[in-house]
C-alpha cells in the first residue's frame, strides 16, 4: 500500500499554514518530514489521520492505496486509523487516557478492528507490550500511565498503535519529549518494528541526526512548504535549501556536543 499527498493545503482560521505539500511513500519506504517548528510538518500528519484541531480545514488531496481519504467522514476515517495506518504522537502523557490501565488501551486497539472477546484481548495486549520490551508485560498491561517512565510510556503508546498491524506508521516526534539514551532506544525498537513488520513510516521531526538513525528518504518544510526533497545520503552530503543547510549545521553541532561530553 502506498500513501500519496498532492497540493495539501491546511488553513487555521483563513490563514494559511500548510501550502502546496507533495509527497509520496511508496510500499515499505520510509520517509521524513523536517523542518523546525512552525514549518508545518506536525499539520500535514494530522491532516493525513483526519485528526486537524478544531478551525481547520484541508483540500488537495491524500490518497492512500489509491483511495482518497482526505475529507472521508469521521466513521470511514476512523476504520482507517488504526488498522490501516497507524500513529505515534510527541507526547505519550497526553496521547494515553490516564484513567485506562496500559493493557485496556492496547487490546482496546484491537477490538476495535476484530472480533474477540476480553480474555483475549487481554493476551494479545500482554504479547504487544513485550513485543515493545515493556518490562514484566503480565504486571505492566495494569498499569496506568502515570505509573510508567516516559520511555515505557513511549513504548506502550508504540504497541497501541501497531496491535492492529497497520501498513503504515505515521511517528510525529516520537522521542523528542525524551532523554538522549532513552531516545536511542525508542529509535532502535520503532525502526526494528518497522522493519520486520514491513510497514511504510512517516517520521517527523526537526533533528536531521535523528531522522538519519531511521529515514531513507526527507522532505523539507518550511513556512509550510516543501524547500527540498530527496534521498536522505544525498540531504546529509549536498544540501541545496539553506533551511537543510541550516538544518545539517545544527545536527552536526548536536553530535560534537555529544563526543565532547562522552
Amino acid at each position: 500500500m502506498s500513501l500519496e499527498v498532492t497540493d495539501l493545503v491546511v488553513e487555521i482560521d483563513g490563514r494559511r499554514v500548510v501550502d502546496g505539500v507533495s509527497f509520496a511513500v511508496p510500499d515499505g519506504a520510509r520517509v521524513g518530514l523536517i523542518g523546525e517548528s512552525g514549518s508545518g510538518k506536525s499539520l500535514t500528519a494530522l491532516a493525513l489521520m483526519g485528526l486537524l484541531p478544531e478551525g481547520a480545514t484541508a483540500s488537495g488531496s491524500v490518497r492512500w492505496n489509491g483511495r482518497e481519504i482526505l475529507g472521508l467522514a469521521d466513521r470511514e476515517i476512523a476504520g482507517i486509523r488504526g488498522d490501516e495506518i497507524g500513529m505515534v504522537f510527541q507526547e505519550p502523557r497526553t496521547a494515553l487516557n490516564p484513567i485506562r490501565t496500559i493493557g485496556r488501551q492496547i487490546a482496546e486497539t484491537i477490538r476495535i478492528h476484530e472480533r474477540i472477546d476480553r480474555r483475549e484481548a487481554r493476551t494479545r495486549a500482554v504479547a504487544e507490550a513485550a513485543r515493545v520490551a515493556l518490562p514484566d508485560p503480565e504486571r505492566i498491561v495494569d498499569r496506568y500511565p502515570h505509573q510508567l517512565s516516559g520511555g515505557q510510556r513511549q513504548r506502550a503508546a508504540i504497541a497501541i498503535a501497531l496491535a492492529a498491524r497497520p501498513r503504515l506508521l505515521v511517528a510525529d516526534e516520537p522521542t523528542t519529549a525524551l532523554d538522549v539514551t532513552i531516545q536511542a532506544g525508542v529509535l532502535r525498537l520503532l525502526l526494528s518494528l518497522v522493519e520486520s513488520d514491513g510497514m511504510s513510516l512517516v517520521f517527523i521531526t526537526h533533528d536531521l541526526a535523528v531522522l538519519a538513525q531511521v529515514a531513507t528518504e526527507a522532505v523539507v518544510l518550511a513556512d509550510g512548504r516543501v524547500v527540498e526533497s530527496g534521498p536522505l545520503g544525498t540531504l546529509l552530503t549536498a544540501p541545496t535549501s539553506p533551511i537543510t543547510q541550516g538544518l545539517l549545521r545544527d545536527a552536526t553541532a548536536t553530535l560534537w556536543r555529544g563526543e565532547d561530553e562522552g
